[in-house]
C-alpha cells in the first residue's frame, strides 16, 4: 500500500467513527501518519475534556483505523 492508499484508507477510518464522536460534540482530525505505522490524530470539541477519550481512542479510533490499514501499530492523540 502506497503512503497515498494508507492516508485515504486512515481518513475512511475516521469517516467511519467521526459521527460517533458527533453525537457526544466532539470530532477528529488526521495529523500524520509516520513511518506508515504511527498515526497522529487531535480529538476536538468534547472529546478534548473527556475522561474516557482514552479508551475511545484505543478500542474505537485505534481498532477501526487497523481495520483499514492492519500496518499501522499505533495511534498518539496530540493536544
Amino acid at each position: 500500500m502506497t503512503s497515498e492508499e494508507l492516508k485515504l484508507n486512515v481518513e475512511k477510518a475516521l469517516e467511519e467513527i467521526r459521527p460517533f464522536l458527533e453525537s457526544d460534540g466532539g470530532n477528529i482530525s488526521l495529523i500524520s501518519i509516520e513511518d506508515d505505522k504511527l498515526v497522529r490524530v487531535q480529538l476536538e470539541g468534547a472529546c478534548v475534556g473527556c475522561s474516557v477519550n482514552q479508551m475511545t481512542l484505543k478500542s474505537g479510533v485505534e481498532m477501526t483505523i487497523k481495520k483499514y490499514a492492519p500496518q499501522i501499530e499505533q495511534v498518539i492523540n496530540v493536544e
